[in-house]
């Protein structure tokens, strides 16, 4: 966890400051990084994946009626781009809104439906509960197309959109992809499809065993997902125009 944020850094390592009787806040940490030039700079970068200007049909945005209380009750998805010397690869990921947990994902050298249609597929695959599900995306060609709304149907899954372009009617899937691109550094890019593989596997088991989240109450995904009691920290909407992936969101997360 490369660019792992100075809050989390500071929960993890508290204990051992403890163990070796260093006597270390979490502002003194953040002046001793500081003092050191290890605060991390926000990267931008930016690649349309969203194509919603088709004829299939779209579903209205009823998650934003939903009151999340448990895990797999919403899963958000979203596809974001990944370098690599042979050109871009997509990845798609569909993540638990709840325990912030990766429920499944695929990395393709095309931007069809069949990322999609795969990371979904192994979200569903990785299910522990069998209350009522909603689903929750963009309006791209991917997430209306006939194979991929029969999946959700076949599952009893509900469907929800977002409505008008807004990144955060889909906050919490913008903000795990700038998580795996910012802090693991998947942005940097790589030689070809495999390598960019191998690393985001490694890069998301990671993210799902070891990163605390601060809306977890600092229990990484995993470990949130095994339970239902965390109460949700509620975070204001804030009124940048700047991509929840690129803006000093962390509070998100």
């Amino acid at each position: 966890m490369p660019r792992i944020g100075t809050r989390k850094l500071y929960f993890l390592l508290k204990e051992d400051f403890k163990a070796l009787n260093i006597s270390m806040g979490r502002d003194v940490l953040f002046k001793l990084l500081k003092a050191e030039h290890l605060l991390i700079k926000p990267k931008r970068s930016y690649v349309k994946t969203t194509d919603s200007t088709h004829w299939m049909k779209k579903y209205p945005n009823i998650a934003k009626n939903l009151t999340v209380t448990a895990p797999e009750q919403l899963w958000v998805s979203d596809i974001t781009y990944i370098k690599t010397d042979t050109g871009h690869q997509y990845l798609s990921l569909i993540t638990d809104a709840y325990s912030k947990k990766i429920m499944g994902y695929q990395l393709l050298d095309n931007l069809t439906s069949q990322g999609p249609l795969n990371a979904l597929e192994s979200a569903l695959k990785n299910r522990k509960y069998n209350h009522q599900l909603m689903h929750h995306s963009d309006r791209g060609l991917q997430y209306c197309s006939a194979d991929y709304i029969k999946k959700l149907h076949e599952n009893k899954v509900q469907i929800s959109m977002t409505e008008n372009g807004d990144p955060y009617e889909n906050a919490i899937a913008e903000r795990v992809n700038g998580i795996l691109k910012y802090e693991f550094l998947i942005i940097d890019g790589f030689k070809n499809h495999q390598e960019a593989f191998n690393v985001i596997k490694e890069s998301i088991e990671i993210y799902n065993d070891i990163r605390p989240h601060m809306s977890c109450q600092m229990l990484t995904p995993n470990k949130a997902h095994r339970q239902k009691e965390i109460p949700l920290i509620k975070w204001k909407k804030k009124t940048s125009k700047v991509s929840p992936s690129e803006a000093n969101i962390n509070q998100i997360l």
